[in-house]
């Protein structure tokens, strides 16, 4: 029972867009070592007319998979977010939010696709969802000298489970937002108020070991009740409110600013 209520929880979390929204091409010109730069084609929201500011990365995670990233750099920038989008969406439909958010936020972001997304190879699982993020965040410490307390993570419906895992073992974060978050998996399809072993993206059971400030985001179109016990296990917390779309946090990414995060 425990193994088929967890298969279903995953198969409700991860619906990759098939076919991938966007394409990768080399560059004429090469990147530092030697390699071929990269760019995103195909997608309708994909612009490279500045792409002098935006790096399109393929990172080698810790189970062997390569998964495709972005980094969008903003001259003004003192804080960088990692970004970790939702179950139904990759980077080529992100990518236009994301120059928006690096740009009135004045950060600089990173946004990457779990493996089996976009460009990404391998499968969606839990597991890999958390190597994933540890290769983009050591990509941002190695490549672009990115210091821990300049990081906020920043998790979107699934992502919520990657962003709370390596915040964990990221005590001095600047901060983490959560965007419509899960409490777990198993808690999607059925209102249970114990964690048992099967489930996935135990959410609930890691936010009370996160030490910076929280900010919960809720919608109206995914349940509050996941958001809100979140809340109340977290030690140090914000919370909106907001009429908006579950896929599009440009509505509140002022207000983020104005919640002292950036």
């Amino acid at each position: 029972m425990g193994a088929v209520t967890s298969t279903m929880a995953a198969k409700f979390a991860f619906f990759p867009p098939s076919p991938p929204s966007y394409e990768l091409e080399d560059e004429d010109e090469e990147a530092e070592g030697g390699a071929k730069k990269l760019r995103m084609a195909a997608a309708a929201g994909v612009h490279n007319s500045n792409r002098e500011y935006v790096d399109v990365l393929k990172l080698e995670t810790k189970r062997g998979n390569h998964v495709v990233a972005v980094y969008f750099k903003n001259p003004a920038a003192s804080l960088t977010v990692l970004y970790s989008h939702g179950n139904a969406a990759d980077l080529g439909q992100m990518y236009d939010l994301f120059c928006e958010l690096s740009l009135h936020l004045r950060v600089n972001l990173m946004g990457y696709d779990y493996s089996g997304y976009g460009q990404s190879t391998g499968k969606p699982t839990e597991q890999n969802t958390y190597v994933d993020i540890e290769a983009a965040y050591r990509c941002l410490e190695e490549k672009y000298g990115v210091k821990e307390e300049d990081v906020i993570l920043y998790g979107q419906s699934v992502g919520s489970g990657p962003t709370l895992d390596l915040a964990t073992r990221l005590p001095k974060l600047r901060a983490v937002v959560l965007h419509s978050p899960i409490a777990s998996g198993l808690r999607v399809i059925y209102p249970v108020k114990r964690t048992y072993w099967f489930d996935i993206y135990k959410n609930i059971d890691k936010i009370p070991f996160i030490n910076c400030p929280v900010l919960v985001i809720h919608d109206n179109v995914s349940s509050r009740h996941h958001p809100s016990q979140l809340g109340h296990r977290g030690r140090e917390k914000s919370s909106l409110h907001r009429n908006m779309k579950h896929k599009d946090p440009t509505t509140v990414s002022y207000r983020i600013r104005g919640a002292s995060l950036p």
